[in-house]
């Protein structure tokens, strides 16, 4: 991601807390429900009482941390559930300006948005058995992306951080594919270390934290997908 002097000193990224639509899936997964409960847009959709405890925890650890390990500037999607957590993480920091950059949005899911497991099944069974097929990476549903198209607006925001971020420690706010696709563009993962990531790890959890130094050489992680901070 650039010349090593140029780049950030770190990054860390934290998907938002708990939002009502995580909530809603939860319940409607594990009934088999094909409605969820939601009528607003993706961009819309708001954190639940929990996802607003989850982030003052969040933002409490990460105030609490040394001056040198700080984060001194703050990225964050445009989406409302990422904004809510960034909110008391930047006035944890000292008021902290945080930047909206569109790229680090939610992975769009087109035809597929808002639909359960049972739904996809019943309605789209086509762009179910092509979801098997093709494999998470490079599945894309109709007016959507897949993971790859992610990863490559990552790229983008990477060289961007190269450029305006460096020798800083950089706080994404952003979404759970998202960070997955951090680790694989910073990390070089392959399909197969990456599904491994993923089968291995679950779903990057609500508010968890990942960071990794960028020293000159490979990045080096020293978190991922940590939730330390949330009382259990």
């Amino acid at each position: 991601m650039g010349h090593p002097e140029r780049r950030p000193a770190a990054l860390l990224a934290v998907r938002h807390g708990e939002s009502t639509a995580n909530a809603a899936f939860a319940v409607a997964e594990a009934s088999g429900a094909t409605e969820v409960p939601i009528s607003c847009r993706d961009a819309d959709i708001p954190l639940t009482p929990l996802g607003h405890r989850q982030a003052a925890a969040l933002a409490g650890r990460l105030a609490a941390l040394p001056p040198e390990r700080r984060p001194q500037s703050i990225w964050c999607s445009p989406y409302d559930r990422a904004r809510q957590t960034a909110q008391p993480v930047a006035a944890a920091l000292g008021g902290l300006p945080v930047r909206i950059d569109e790229r680090l949005r939610d992975r769009e899911l087109g035809v597929l948005e808002m639909l359960t497991s049972a739904a996809i099944l019943a309605r789209h069974p086509d762009e179910a058995a092509r979801r098997r097929r093709l494999g998470e990476l490079y599945y894309r549903p109709p007016g959507g992306e897949s993971w790859a198209d992610v990863a490559l607006r990552l790229r983008s925001v990477l060289a961007d951080l190269a450029e305006r971020e460096g020798g800083r420690r950089v706080l994404l706010v952003c979404h759970d594919v998202v960070v997955l696709m951090l680790r694989q563009v910073l990390e070089g993962l392959d399909e197969a270390a990456l599904l491994a990531v993923h089968a291995a790890e679950g779903p990057v959890r609500n508010a968890s934290l990942s960071e990794w130094l960028l020293p000159p050489g490979p990045p080096h992680r020293t978190r991922f997908n940590d939730t330390a901070h949330l009382t259990p």
